[in-house]
């Protein structure tokens, strides 16, 4: 039920803002052509990690998600990795919009919900699996990343089926920037009017 509203309140949010870039502009673009250039490159650069990142995730919860408690690839370094590179990755969207605003409500947003989802799902967890849970919170940070606790097996079994479902999610932020460059497109031939711009 949960996650179902978590899904649901994303793809509204993310709407809301696609309306917003749909009437609006940037004033760097207009401005400084070369900050948007920069913020821009830096959006995609972002963007492709979290990609990355998440098929890096769904590598090692493809089937195991609800059955296991899964502790290593980029589960050893943090507790919520997919999080952390679904952050990564709104912030990369956010900055491809050629925009300072955009990045910020995000991570406003980000700042505000996410929290309680991570303590919810964690609940959950430490109810399944208890004292070993409670050990895997001692030495895991629980958001960012600490590199050097990286633990990776020499060969990992995965679903291949259940894999395949995650992979429209370790994407959409490569979509997200080409449905931008659409709308910057059709700002650039006047189809669409600006309304108003962003910093």
């Amino acid at each position: 039920m949960v996650q179902r509203t978590r899904l649901y309140t994303t793809r509204i949010f993310v709407a809301a803002l696609l309306v917003l870039l749909f009437i609006g502009g940037s004033e760097w673009e207009k401005k400084c052509p070369i900050v948007s250039s920069i913020l821009f490159l830096i959006g995609c650069f972002l963007a492709g990690i979290a990609s990355l990142g998440r098929l890096w995730c769904s590598v090692y919860i493809a089937g195991y998600k609800t059955k296991n408690l899964i502790v290593q690839g980029p589960y050893s370094i943090c507790r919520n990795p997919l999080y952390f590179f679904s952050m990564l990755g709104g912030i990369g969207v956010g900055l491809a919009s050629e925009t300072l605003t955009i990045p910020a409500i995000l991570i406003v947003a980000f700042a505000f919900y996410y929290p309680f989802v991570i303590r919810y799902e964690e609940q959950n967890l430490r109810n399944q699996f208890g004292q070993i849970y409670d050990d895997y919170v001692r030495r895991t940070p629980q958001f960012w990343p600490k590199w050097s606790l990286l633990n990776e097996p020499q060969e990992y079994t995965f679903n291949p089926k259940v894999f395949k479902k995650h992979l429209f999610s370790t994407l959409w932020f490569v979509w997200m920037i080409g449905i931008l460059e659409l709308i910057e497109e059709l700002h650039d031939l006047q189809l669409v009017p600006e309304y108003f711009y962003f910093y």
